[in-house]
């Protein structure tokens, strides 16, 4: 059928427009990218994880601050009403959205209807005289502190360009330092909803190491009291609107009855063997910290690789809170250098606290990466009823250290002689200044220690090591304050207990060469970390796509002591995916929440969660149902 020239017309209209269209549409997904961008990099710089609600009016104040909003207490009790106890992320982002930031033309125009002659000018007494007794008033200490500013008052009157300048400076410098902070700071850069997203790519970079001190996030900024309303919470707006949704139920058997193929070092006595400790550190936002590890394999040979954590305790009959804790270790290949790793394999077999590997690896370099889900070291409240001493003063007036502090020092003693050797050389004693200061001891400090305590083959020994803590106490004449910042970052808590620690023990067993490990950095879990466990799960485990969005899929890997979820999202867009475990039985959740939202952003992948049996003794069931929000 020929067709008329109004549709020739009409199609070659569309090819124009389509490419615009395209345009607008790119536009359009590149502003909402940063439009969440300056929403997660207000909220985490007051909050520590999107996952974490808001809880008060004075933190939704201080969050919309953060996003160059300035709040009048109406505009807060229009979100914080008598019917509200806490707001999600999701909700700061409708609240955004509602609360478009003034524009200078918009200022100017209000300023404008008070200076009728239009001098740009407004007197001070006309200015107080309107805000303490006009719309939302003012104190005349608020007013003052607007008077006051040099910068735009002169001869008792407000300059209100000047004002509206600077007002519109400062809007954007908050919201410029929040955006860099969320930049900088790599733990909050990775943050999805608590979580991290994983672009699909089959090589993994190692990044450079960096001290990694325990630091507590403080506000630096005081907010007055606000009156507090008793509210019940309501669901989480992201569960208000799921549309597709997938269920997973795995019924796993208690710990006693589980089959589990077995790793048998034993039969490996004739095998060369190479070990090393280390140790994960639980920091005060709940990141853990870890060594990492390079393993260097001569020839081509079968390899037998285990981790497990770490008895350290000297005396019988005392408990280690962190033997309960998971253990893993990830095998990535170095290609070439060290930028370019690639996922081997991981330590999925299990006997009882034993996670191994058993394969043949090609000679090469390779990294050791330990991983932790979370599910059982974690920040756990526990009621302290007397402080431990550390030192005292003995029959003749000196210091001393206690046999308590002495025994919790064997036991940091043990954990960072990472090769066992009963010494510590300067690399294993930076990893722990590193840990405990930040800094690191240089040669010329290590020889001035030699000087000053035990040593063997430059190397210092156990007594060293106490005598080193019992100088730094007599440095503050017995103030222990500077050795419970040593024990606390090392993961002990004022009763000197270790309940933020879990040391563990790496072993290599290689048949026809002798294997080398080496530590090499002590940080966070990192990108390369986040996805192997990604690889390693998409790989093996068992994919679900979401019921009418086939771009939305849900990889669900089971062990015989753990499950671990992966959403990954191959669409242009972002997604939000709902997580709800409310029908799953003697479960623990990495998360520490029963539901809970996850952002997934576009051709990406991430941990959607990781889950073990709160009790290892009895069955367990995994019931998760993954629904898309938008």
């Amino acid at each position: 059928m020929a067709s008329s020239p109004e549709d020739n017309t009409s199609l070659s209209s569309e090819k124009v427009m389509h490419p615009e269209s395209s345009q607008a549409k790119k536009s359009q997904r590149a502003e909402e990218a940063a439009f969440y961008m300056n929403c997660r990099a207000a909220y985490l710089a007051v909050l520590k994880s999107s996952l974490e609600n808001i809880k008060s009016k004075e933190q939704l104040r201080l969050v919309l601050q953060q996003a160059g909003r300035n709040p009048s207490q109406k505009t807060v009790n229009k979100y914080w009403t008598s019917q509200t106890t806490t707001l999600n992320f999701d909700d700061f982002c409708t609240i955004l959205r509602e609360e478009k930031p003034a524009t200078k033309n918009e200022l100017l125009e209000a300023f404008g209807k008070i200076d009728k002659d239009k001098t740009g000018y407004i007197l001070h007494d006309e200015l107080y005289r309107i805000l303490t007794t006009r719309g939302e008033k003012m104190t005349e200490d608020e007013v003052n502190a607007i008077t006051e500013q040099a910068d735009f008052n002169c001869g008792g009157k407000l300059d209100y360009n000047k004002f509206c300048d600077l007002y519109m400076t400062t809007r954007e410098q908050c919201c410029k330092t929040a955006r860099e902070r969320l930049e900088l700071d790599s733990r909050l850069k990775q943050q999805q909803f608590g979580n991290q997203a994983e672009p699909s790519s089959e090589e993994i970079t190692l990044p450079v190491s960096k001290p990694s001190p325990r630091v507590s996030r403080k506000s630096d900024r005081k907010l007055p009291a606000a009156k507090g309303d008793s509210r019940t919470p309501s669901r989480p707006s992201s569960a208000q609107s799921c549309k597709a949704s997938i269920s997973t139920t795995i019924s796993m058997a208690a710990r006693s009855n589980r089959n589990t193929k077995l790793i048998e070092p034993d039969t490996m006595k004739e095998w060369h063997c190479a070990q090393s400790k280390g140790c994960f550190y639980l920091e005060e936002d709940g990141e853990i910290v870890s060594h990492k590890y390079r393993l260097h394999v001569p020839q081509r040979s079968t390899i037998c690789i285990t981790i497990k954590p770490l008895n350290i305790h000297q005396e019988e009959g005392i408990s280690c809170h962190w033997l309960s804790v998971d253990t893993a270790l990830y095998i990535l290949k170095e290609n070439e250098s060290q930028e370019n790793l690639q996922l081997v394999s991981f330590t999925e077999q299990q006997n009882q606290e034993v996670s191994g590997w058993k394969g043949e690896l090609g000679s090469g370099v390779y990294w050791l990466l330990p991983f932790t889900t979370g599910c059982r070291l974690k920040k756990v409240k526990t009621q302290i009823t007397e402080e431990a001493e550390l030192v005292y003063r003995d029959e003749d007036g000196e210091l001393a250290l206690t046999p308590e502090f002495r025994a919790a020092l064997l036991d940091i003693f043990e954990t960072i002689d990472l090769d066992g050797n009963g010494l510590l050389c300067l690399e294993e004693y930076n990893f722990f200044e590193l840990r405990t200061s930040g800094e690191k001891c240089d040669e010329e400090a290590w020889a001035v220690c030699k000087e000053n305590f035990d040593m063997r083959r430059n190397e210092l020994t156990r007594q060293g090591f106490m005598d080193l803590n019992l100088m730094e106490a007599n440095d503050r004449e017995g103030d222990p304050s500077d050795l419970w910042v040593t024990l606390l970052s090392l993961g002990y808590n004022k009763a000197l207990e270790m309940t933020e620690a879990c040391p563990f023990v790496i072993n290599i067993y290689a048949e026809k060469c002798k294997p080398r490990i080496k530590a090499m950095y002590l940080e966070a879990g990192s990108s390369q970390l986040n996805r192997a466990v990604c690889k390693s799960v998409v790989r093996k485990g068992e994919a679900k796509v979401l019921d009418g969005c086939e771009n939305v899929i849900v990889y669900t890997y089971s062990t015989g002591g753990r499950v671990t979820s992966v959403i990954e999202n191959k669409s242009e867009n972002k997604v939000i995916i709902h997580v709800n475990n409310e029908q799953s039985k003697n479960c623990l959740s990495n998360r520490g929440l029963t539901v809970f939202a996850v952002e997934v952003a576009p051709k990406s992948t991430m941990v959607s969660q990781h889950v073990m049996p709160l009790n290892e003794q009895k069955e367990w069931l995994y019931n998760c149902v993954h629904s898309l929000v938008r």
